[in-house]
């Protein structure tokens, strides 16, 4: 029999560990596997964002290193993320609205600068990377430069589509990924735009699925290939179908069932040859269904950012958070990211909207609160290795639950128990069964070993 870890999380009790039992021949089981591989997995992680930062430099330097190792330090009792995020320019969730070269007519980008990302968000990454030394990076833009958009304002609009615009945003990503670079930081992915669904109060861009594939390939990806690039482009970060964001109604219509943002541009062979994978955000949480379904082969799925929720971190959101969790895998993405991981109680944005983040900091109390959020994201990134593979699982408890086997062998079931008593799981694997009596409301992160 294999040794078994688990740990369990409810509103109870947080990272407990639990015991488990041996099955019996008498035993129904409810989840086993099928013999079925699907995605390695890549990682876990959040986004790195200015208040954040800021809401980090409250505490006195010691606790800051204890929170970062607690996200950051790799280890089975520790969040363990490897696979992070950070805007180019301005967000939401950045103090003001920025973008690296805001010097009107600049096309040949001569007043380009990351002198800004120097006061945060580098200094931020840095401290993340102290702990993670396998930590990877992808980047994507809310906004280009104002004066390539129509408005010329950080948040709604479009970019205005000439041929020496198109050229100097191409440049521009260049430039980024090469600053970047001479800072010691790689830039593994560019994801050309956030939410390009979102004409929104904050930085934004609208591009339709037409747009963005024809900048892919008469643009951006020959711009890279120029200048020697190596950074994947991926396309997203796609936020539709499923919401209505001119009418702030984030809400999936039934006439919107269909993804044809991503199919319009890889269904181009000229724009798929430079695109490594797709990348949705919560608002295409439908969409990654259609295109794990269509099996692009040469294509990785990711999920970008993690639904925000209401600022008030409850544990009835940290559940809803398992079950996109175990959508958005189950739908094929190999990375899943949180958004704020770290912001001051209730979480208020620039355009200030209150959400979620995974621990928040009392500026007052310099209290560290670790979230409910926190936890539910932990039950995933401690146990699951880059690597792992996600096996196939069938039986009556397969709607909660996913399985991981691990580079070193071991296997890792995720399992949630959605109802408000005890509930029994019997897994089995090869000739033995195991019997797991789930807390009420409770995720589970349990580790088979080899004994």
């Amino acid at each position: 029999m294999k040794s078994v870890k688990w740990r369990y999380s409810n509103e109870s009790v947080q990272w407990a560990e639990k015991d488990t039992e041996q099955g019996s021949e008498t035993d129904k089981v409810n989840l086993l596997l099928t013999g079925e591989e699907f995605q390695p997995m890549y990682g876990f992680g959040a986004c790195f964002n200015e208040l954040g930062y800021r809401a980090l430099n409250i505490l006195e330097p010691d606790q800051q290193e204890d929170v970062m190792r607690e996200l950051f330090l790799p280890g089975e009792d520790r969040c363990n993320f490897n696979f992070c995020r950070l805007p180019i320019g301005a967000n939401d969730y950045a103090e003001s609205w920025y973008s690296l070269a805001e010097e009107p007519g600049d096309f040949e980008l001569k007043h380009f600068s990351i002198e800004r990302d120097k006061k945060c968000l580098l200094p931020y990454i840095r401290q993340a990377a102290k702990y993670a030394p396998d930590l990877k990076l992808f980047a994507s833009p809310w906004s280009p430069p104002t004066w390539m958009k129509f408005p010329a304002v950080h948040n709604y609009g479009k970019l205005i589509k000439t041929e020496k615009n198109l050229k100097a945003y191409a440049d521009y990503f260049v430039r980024f990924i090469q600053a970047y670079q001479e800072e010691g930081i790689a830039i593994e992915q560019l994801h050309p735009q956030n939410e390009p669904v979102a004409d929104q109060k904050f930085p934004s861009c609208m591009w339709t699925g037409e747009e963005l594939r024809d900048f892919i390939k008469l643009y951006l990806g020959p711009a890279f290939k120029k200048a020697g690039i190596n950074t994947e482009i991926w396309l997203g970060t796609i936020n539709a179908p499923g919401c209505d964001y001119k009418n702030q109604i984030f809400e999936k219509w039934a006439t919107e069932d269909y993804d044809y943002f991503a199919n319009v541009v890889l269904t181009d062979a000229d724009a798929l040859q430079y695109i490594s994978g797709v990348s949705y955000q919560w608002g295409g949480k439908n969409a990654i269904q259609r295109t794990f379904e269509s099996w692009w082969p040469e294509i990785r799925l990711m999920q970008s950012e993690n639904e925000c929720g209401y600022g008030d971190n409850t544990w009835e959101y940290a559940r809803y958070i398992w079950t996109m969790l175990k959508h958005y895998i189950s739908n094929g993405a190999e990375s899943y990211l949180y958004w704020n991981m770290i912001l001051k109680p209730w979480g208020v944005s620039t355009w200030g909207y209150p959400q979620n983040a995974m621990i928040t900091i009392d500026p007052e109390t310099k209290n560290v609160i670790y979230n409910p959020d926190f936890y539910v994201m932990k039950h995933y990134s401690s146990p699951i290795k880059r690597g792992a593979v996600r096996l196939g699982i069938k039986g009556s408890f397969a709607g909660d639950s996913l399985v991981f086997r691990n580079p070193d062998g071991s296997v890792v079931i995720e399992a949630f128990n959605p109802f408000p008593k005890v509930f029994p799981v019997v897994f089995e694997m090869g000739a033995q069964r195991y019997r797991f009596v789930l807390e009420p409301l409770s995720v589970n992160s349990i580790v088979l070993f080899e004994g």
